[in-house]
C-alpha cells in the first residue's frame, strides 16, 4: 500500500469517515465524537488516508485545555482509524506523522491520546509524559507527545463532547 496519500478531510468525506468509524470500533461512540466535535467546532485538525483515491483511514484531533499553573492549549488525538481490511500496511502511521507534522508547523505543543502504548509509543507518545496531568482519563492508556518544550502537569479539559462518552 505505498500508494497511501493523506490530505484534509473535506465534508463530502464525512459518509465514509463514518463508515470507518463503525467498521473499526465495535459501537456508535467515535462516529458520534466526530460529529459532536465537528459540530461543536471543536476540530483543530482532521486528516484522511487514501489509497488510490479511496478513503481508508481517519485521523481527528480536537482542541484540549491545560489549566493549572500554567495555562495553555493542547490537542487531543482521537479518534484514528483505518479500515480493518488495509490496517497494518502503514495508513494510520502516516495519518499520525503527517498530522504531528502539521500540528507542530501550526505552533501546537502537545498532544494527548488515550490509547494502546505499544502503538502510539511508536510515535513518541509516552505514558510518563502524561503522568503528571490531572484527568478523569488518567492510567496506564493515558500518554502525551511534546512537539517541543510543553510543560508537564495541570489539568486537562476535554471537549465537551467527550463528556457524552
Amino acid at each position: 500500500m505505498s500508494g497511501i496519500t493523506v490530505r484534509a478531510a473535506q465534508s463530502g468525506d464525512y459518509s465514509l469517515i463514518s463508515d470507518i468509524l463503525a467498521a473499526a470500533f465495535a459501537g456508535t461512540d467515535e462516529e458520534n465524537l466526530v460529529r459532536r466535535l465537528r459540530q461543536d467546532k471543536d476540530v483543530v485538525l482532521e486528516l484522511v488516508a487514501l489509497n488510490d483515491e479511496t478513503v481508508i483511514g481517519q485521523i481527528l484531533f480536537s482542541r484540549l485545555k491545560v489549566t493549572g499553573a500554567q495555562e495553555f492549549d493542547a490537542v487531543a488525538l482521537a479518534p484514528l482509524a483505518v479500515l480493518p481490511a488495509c490496517q497494518g500496511q502503514g495508513a494510520g502511521s502516516k495519518l499520525v506523522r503527517t498530522a504531528h507534522a502539521q500540528l507542530a508547523a501550526a505552533g501546537e505543543i502537545l498532544s494527548v491520546v488515550l490509547g494502546e502504548p505499544e502503538y502510539y509509543g511508536r510515535f513518541g507518545y509516552e505514558r510518563q509524559s502524561a503522568a503528571g496531568f490531572e484527568s478523569a482519563h488518567q492510567g496506564d492508556y493515558l500518554q502525551a507527545f511534546a512537539f517541543g518544550d510543553a510543560p508537564r502537569s495541570g489539568k486537562l479539559i476535554y471537549a465537551p463532547a467527550f463528556g457524552a462518552l
